[in-house]
């Protein structure tokens, strides 16, 4: 299948198309089929430099943008997304593989960051009240933080793009994103639909490359840059954290993760199969908040784990724009044999395999859909994050011991608890570190919710009133006491 004729493959700077300066392209793949989509060109460093020019010139009228402004540009981008449904999930299923229910859900979520953000626009409050020793008057308000390098995930590409853009438009802040190279069509069309809804040139700025490092290094020395939203490992975001720091940036770092998913004894075997099911398969696996690591307790562990490979097992695999079509391919040649790795060093580690368990002998990167039991703590596969259809199961005979299994990661960022006893459920809230648990729900994703981790995980939170936060300063001004003569 063909790409939509309407996607953009140019850098998109101060309102415009243009080449890279260059004149240099990249190669974006189907890796269902591991055939060129599209050559899309290739920013360089005065790329990515004309493009914090053009943020920077625009900062100032768009912070002075009335919020209702805001608030119905990124509206009229909302209902434009919603009514192209199809064609950006067309999109992301042939750049980024999943199947084509997926990226219509995919759609509905990424857009909605838009009209959540547009309500928030016109919410940005202060307060003023008098000092406690009433000499003054305090005025504490907020102003946008300013431009803003935005660097998104290949693996989310439109709701990364949203999720960063949309409260960044709402705070008054203008942007550079910098899309991932394998994935960075749907956030070229995303640009393209957001120019035309209205958003003035120099805003939005997009500038693809494959050289991630090299292009945007230039941009962290430069004191015009004020803020940067990075989604991506936590090896990356380490590198990203020290360069921001000799400008102090403000920075907000959504970074690796290892979620645990614990089943207890008392849990409603057909909710926990089903969500572990769906925390484990959903965008195949490839998503910080997958359950990387399954524990159950060892009375209902041999039914539970049978069930969830009988269901895993199941799954149809495919190219992504075929109907029934219910896993797709891992990104690229690297994740499989990345993956391979992980699974074949668990089985030398006397893990059991009850499905798939190999790579899949066909055109384009398929893994097949895998459950292991009996996995040891220690293997590869419980202390790596997968990113693939990978299920690796181990027991816990205590609520102790199933909390620091949890906790015995450097990472912090999604966990999974399936029980009946809402005792237990507000214990396990409090005991396991994690920036968000998920309870008898494999998938709890919501732009009306913070999204963010703890520990290595990151730092900040997308979404919800906090996500406007990240793009906002507080700023304190003293007046003097108004009766004073």
């Amino acid at each position: 299948m063909k790409l939509p004729e309407s996607v953009p493959t140019q850098l998109f700077i101060n309102g415009e198309w243009r080449d890279a300066s260059g004149g240099g392209q990249f190669a974006v793949e189907d890796p269902a089929t591991s055939e060129v989509l599209a050559e899309v060109a290739d920013a360089t460093a005065a790329d990515a430099m004309a493009a914090l020019d053009a943020a920077a010139e625009a900062q100032e009228s768009w912070a002075r943008t009335a919020p209702r402004t805001r608030a119905e540009l990124l509206r009229a981008g909302f209902e434009a997304i919603t009514d192209r449904a199809e064609e950006f999930a067309t999109v992301m299923t042939l750049e980024m593989g999943k199947p084509l229910a997926e990226a219509r859900g995919e759609v509905a979520y990424g857009a909605e960051f838009l009209r959540w953000f547009s309500e928030e626009a016109a919410r940005i409050h202060g307060r003023y009240s008098p000092a406690p020793d009433g000499v003054q008057r305090m005025l504490v308000t907020k102003r946008p933080v300013g431009p803003s390098l935005l660097i998104t995930p290949w693996n989310f590409p439109l709701a990364m793009a949203t999720r960063k853009s949309a409260p960044a438009l709402a705070a008054g802040c203008t942007m550079v994103i910098k899309p991932a190279a394998l994935t960075p069509l749907t956030t070229l069309l995303y640009t393209s639909v957001m120019a035309e809804a209205g958003v003035p040139a120099g805003v939005i700025n997009v500038i693809p490359t494959r050289r991630s490092g090299a292009t945007t290094e230039p941009l962290f020395a430069d004191p015009r840059l004020r803020k940067l939203s990075f989604t991506g490992s936590t090896e990356v975001g380490r590198v990203l954290l020290r360069q921001a720091s000799d400008n102090v940036l403000r920075t907000s770092m959504e970074l690796g993760g290892n979620a645990p998913l614990l089943v207890f004894d008392d849990a409603d075997l057909d909710v926990a199969v089903t969500g572990a099911f769906n925390a484990k398969l959903r965008n195949g696996g490839e998503a910080c908040t997958a359950a990387n690591r399954i524990y159950v307790q060892a009375g209902i562990a041999e039914e539970f784990t049978r069930r969830l490979a009988e269901r895993i097992g199941s799954v149809q695999v495919g190219h992504g724009i075929d109907d029934g079509t219910q896993l797709g391919p891992v990104i690229d040649a690297d994740a499989r044999e990345r993956i391979d790795g992980l699974v074949r060093d668990a089985v030398a580690d006397g893990s059991r395999v009850l499905a798939g368990g190999s790579a899949l002998d066909r055109p384009g990167y398929f893994y097949a859909p895998t459950v292991l039991a009996d996995v040891p703590a220690g293997a590869r596969v419980m202390t790596e994050e997968i990113f693939g259809p990978v299920a690796p199961v181990a027991t816990f005979a205590t609520e102790d011991e199933a909390v620091a299994l949890a906790n015995s990661t450097p990472f912090g960022l999604i966990s999974y608890v399936f029980t009946t006893d809402l005792s237990r459920s507000l214990r396990l809230a409090e005991r396991i570190e994690t920036g968000m648990l998920a309870v008898n729900s494999g998938v709890i994703s919501n732009p009306a919710a913070p999204f963010g981790g703890v520990k290595q995980s990151g730092l900040g939170r997308e979404g919800s009133a906090e996500g406007i936060e990240e793009y906002l300063e507080t700023v304190y001004v003293g007046i003097a006491d108004p009766y004073a003569r």
